[in-house]
């Protein structure tokens, strides 16, 4: 049944509305505190951050923000001002009122004419005396928006619905009491009172619709004009996969772009496998192959290839590196070659992250337990543990109610509880920011008190069911069966999302790890397709990476096509993407034939293989690796820049490398001068090592007219390669994937 309001809050809306006194319930309960007023001062901004709701509150008056303390704010309102916020004799005389109906200076202006309906309401609560909701008064357990999701056409409009449930089985319509915001307002705007307004490009935005601490989203979608109904010639549906990014694509209008060329397929699957690019024998291999699976044959042997393991564990060391003036190098050291040797065993993902959790020890010698000795505070590790490994940031929630999650502040700290007991040896007891060894154990005591109430917080997951946990057991052992659970699904989840963003340049979520209602996947079947793969797989990497590299999808051209140029995130494509700064400089070594030298490692070393980002290099400085000096050192810059661009034509290492006695360029030019090779074949070796594809003809006559413009100026073969060298390095096709 449809849940009615307080007679109070009919009698107001019966003065307003004609025939609402008709409906008016029989019930003579006034409004009360966390059912009927909080919801108003929510939708109105009052406890909003740039209002009362900030950290000290505005002029005096404070509340929680988005209304996640009652107990607070009730007493904030009838127990502060002297009675002069809320005084139940004498209602209209109250500031909280006065200032809301503008009839009294507020620096928030005039929020709620004295004919509002919402106005009448708090005027009837305080009148009442401010009674707050019993505690056995039906609990708000969902909202639904109303329609779920809806096509539109351009410049069209829908109202919404919001639908409060609450824990009787009653549901309340609430649409005058949400808030709305949209994902994309240029694609599709809403206005306060729920009403949708598709802009004139298509698209998709997701409205979210908030009642109190309850979300729910309505995906709108704004075809092309022309409707693509049936997909390119030359797309097959190789697996599932290709099945749901079709029917997304066919529901847009979304005409898919044409697949990639062999060439295009291997260097892509070399640079998104093993961080490397082919080599001229292996690209000359791979074209004149003429076997039709080819590329399935291509994608499980670079699995096996060592390069697979460091170039994986590199993207892994950026989530999990600890800052080195912390922890020391030793450790850092130490954590990294355990990281790369999980790689090398293919561990199943869910035991890689158990080690993890659970990891008892030394941090010299037990890799894993470096976890644990940069991050040492319970609140510290939570969020870090819940953002990798379940795409869930908490960090809003350590201060109060989490403004786009269902989380509280009780949640965290119920959550924090289970690192509450980790007992630490050693030199960073004294001293946590030394560099010095230190074990890592299991405390017989600990624990996490609530910051507000200073209620002992006892063991809880976030949602689901955890196991129980003896007095003396490791309460971490019950955390880390909770994150791994099959149950789980956001485990499975973030990292499906994870592994597709870095084969496809972009994650169905984005962020990658920020998965939440109102942060909605762009093709939600899709995400729980992989999500179900990975975890039917037995959490195996390897496996997905090879499911998602066998779908048409992944092998799409990059070129858009006019219907789906402006499409970013629904793979009608294959997005371009810069290289990882580690790879493009292996890249440019393995070019030039010079390699490069790193501090702290062997000779012959690759960037992918490096264990810190704590030794010097402009080149990967300037193509965005991790700035050692954050803490953690985990943010990796993907943009392009100008910076980028300068260095690439003229950085005096890439001149040495090109220029070197013992290169790749004063090698080819001498086969040139001895006649070991004609300059064609040059030309053709270096579109080979550089782009994994042979020259078109005309780039072939191009590069040789330019050979006799040279020779004709008195200049030597050599020169002309270090010139192609360097066009070809500073080009897009060689720092982009395509």
């Amino acid at each position: 049944m449809i849940q009615a309001f307080s007679p109070l809050v009919w009698l107001s809306l019966a003065l307003l509305v004609p025939g609402a006194e008709n409906a008016l319930p029989n019930s003579s309960k006034a409004p009360t505190f966390e059912r009927d007023i909080q919801p108003i001062l929510t939708r109105h901004g009052c406890n909003a951050g740039p209002c009362h709701g900030k950290a000290r509150g505005q002029n005096g008056f404070a509340l929680s923000l988005f209304a996640y303390d009652h107990d607070f704010d009730h007493a904030s309102i009838f127990g502060q001002a002297r009675g002069r916020r809320a005084n139940p004799e004498s209602p209209d005389e109250s500031l909280l009122l006065r200032k809301a109906a503008g009839s009294m200076a507020h620096g928030g202006g005039r929020k709620l004419p004295t004919d509002h309906a919402d106005y009448q309401v708090l005027r009837a609560w305080v009148a009442a005396g401010g009674p707050r909701t019993p505690e056995s008064a039906p609990k708000l357990s969902k909202i639904t928006v109303n329609p779920e999701r809806r096509l539109l056409e351009p410049k069209a409009s829908q109202p919404l619905q919001v639908t409060a449930h609450w824990s009787d089985g009653s549901t309340t319509e609430v649409t005058s009491l949400a808030l709305f915001s949209s994902s994309e307002s240029v694609i599709a705007a809403v206005d306060p009172k729920g009403m949708v307004k598709a802009g004139p490009l298509p698209g998709e935005a997701a409205i979210m619709a908030r009642y109190m601490d309850q979300f729910a989203v309505c995906p709108i979608l704004i075809p092309q004009k022309s409707s693509a109904k049936q997909a390119k010639s030359g797309w097959q549906a190789n697996n599932r996969i290709d099945s749901l990014v079709l029917n997304k694509l066919n529901e847009l209008g979304l005409e898919p772009s044409g697949t990639a060329s062999d060439a295009m397929f291997l260097r892509r699957a070399h640079l998104d496998i093993i961080g490397t690019l082919p080599t001229p024998i292996e690209v000359e291999a791979f074209l004149v192959d003429q076997s039709t699976n080819k590329r399935s044959k291509l994608v499980d042997t670079l699995l096996t290839r060592p390069e697979y393991a460091d170039f994986w564990a590199n993207k892994w060391t950026d989530l999990l590196r600890p800052n080195p003036y912390h922890v020391g190098i030793k450790a850092v050291m130490n954590y990294d070659a355990w990281i790369r040797d999980q790689f090398r065993q293919n561990r199943p993902y869910d035991q890689f992250v158990r080690d993890i959790l659970t990891s008892k020890g030394s941090t010299f010698e037990d890799g894993s337990t470096v976890f644990y000795r940069n991050r040492r505070e319970p609140e510290e590790l939570t969020t870090m543990a819940c953002q990798l490994f379940l795409g869930i940031r908490l960090d809003c929630a350590k201060c109060h109610h989490h403004p786009f999650e269902v989380y509280s502040q009780a949640d965290f700290f119920s959550l924090a509880a289970y690192f509450s007991r980790i007992g630490r040896k050693g030199v960073g007891i004294s001293a946590p920011i030394s560099g010095g060894e230190e074990t890592i154990l299991v405390a017989s005591s600990g624990s996490v008190n609530h910051p507000i109430t200073g209620k002992l917080m006892q063991p809880a997951p976030l949602y689901g069911k955890a196991p129980e946990v003896a007095p003396d057991a490791d309460l971490r052992e019950s955390f880390a069966t909770w994150v791994t659970s099959p149950e789980n699904l956001n485990f499975s989840k973030v990292m499906a999302n994870r592994v597709w963003a870095e084969l496809m340049s972009r994650g169905i979520v984005e962020p990658v790890d920020d998965l939440r209602a109102t942060n909605p996947p762009t093709n939600g079947p899709l995400l729980d397709h992989l999500a179900e793969t990975f975890r039917q797989g037995g959490y195996d990497i390897k496996k997905l990476i090879r499911h998602i590299c066998a779908s048409h999808t992944y092998a799409l051209e990059s070129k858009p096509e006019e219907n789906n140029r402006l499409d970013n995130r629904n793979f009608a494509r294959h997005y371009r993407q810069r290289l990882r700064a580690e790879v493009l400089l292996d890249a440019v070594s393995d070019i030039t034939g010079v390699p490069e030298t790193f501090q702290g490692m062997p000779p012959g070393s690759r960037a992918i293989q490096a264990w810190t980002v704590r030794f010097e290099s402009q080149f990967l400085d300037a193509f965005g690796r991790p700035d050692p000096n954050q803490d953690p050192p985990c943010e990796r810059l993907g943009q392009t820049t100008v910076v980028q661009a300068l260095h690439l034509m003229n950085s005096p290492n890439l001149e040495r490398k090109i220029s070197e006695e013992k290169g790749r360029a004063k090698a080819l030019a001498d086969a040139i001068t001895t006649g070991k090779k004609q300059p064609d074949q040059v030309v053709r070796e270096l579109y080979l090592r550089a782009y994994g594809r042979p020259p078109l003809p005309a780039e072939t006559e191009k590069c040789l007219s330019q050979l006799d413009s040279l020779t004709k100026k008195g200049l030597k073969n050599r020169e002309w390669v270090e010139d192609m060298m360097w066009a070809l390095l500073n080009s897009p096709e060689f720092v982009f994937k395509d």
